[in-house]
């Protein structure tokens, strides 16, 4: 098994999807990237833990590649809006990629570049690479919170 963690906006919605991928074993939403150890969603709320809303996936690199995952983070959010998604602003909302190692962060470059190239989208991506740390789970109300509520998307 192996982990990957991202940060693409609201963590309810990114949830949601990569929870649909076969092979995506275990999700869990929480923060990541801040100087405040065991942060509430409250406190993140603030701006000024620099965490980001993040998700992270347990996954079965044998059922679902690291590549395949960052395909659908990068199709499920708009990687161009620094610090925001849609109507959501703050540096919580950043796009970002917690890497879990070299191979990660090597990948996610490599398919930043190639996206870059292919002009797929009008704007620079702002992504962000950094090196996972500590991943702050968040309260439980917020897990699998779509789910919980018989909804499928946050999104506009």
């Amino acid at each position: 098994m192996a982990l990957a963690t991202f940060g693409a906006g609201c963590f309810w919605g990114v949830e949601a999807k990569f929870q649909q991928v076969p092979g995506v074993l275990e999700t869990a939403v929480g923060y990541e990237g801040g100087a405040t150890d065991n942060p509430s969603y409250h406190a993140v709320c603030t701006d000024l833990t620099g965490h980001a809303e993040v998700v992270q996936l347990t996954y079965d690199p044998d059922r679902v590649s690291y590549a395949q995952l960052l395909e659908l983070f990068f199709a499920l959010h708009d990687p161009t809006q620094l610090n925001r998604q849609g109507p959501d602003w703050g540096t919580q909302y950043r796009s970002v990629i917690f890497f879990h190692s070299p191979e990660q962060e090597a990948a996610a470059r490599t398919l930043i570049d190639r996206l870059t190239a292919e002009k797929r989208f009008p704007l620079s991506i702002v992504t962000q690479l950094v090196p996972a740390k500590t991943f702050w789970r968040a309260e439980e109300y917020h897990q699998k919170y779509l789910q919980k509520r018989g909804a499928t998307s946050c999104h506009i």
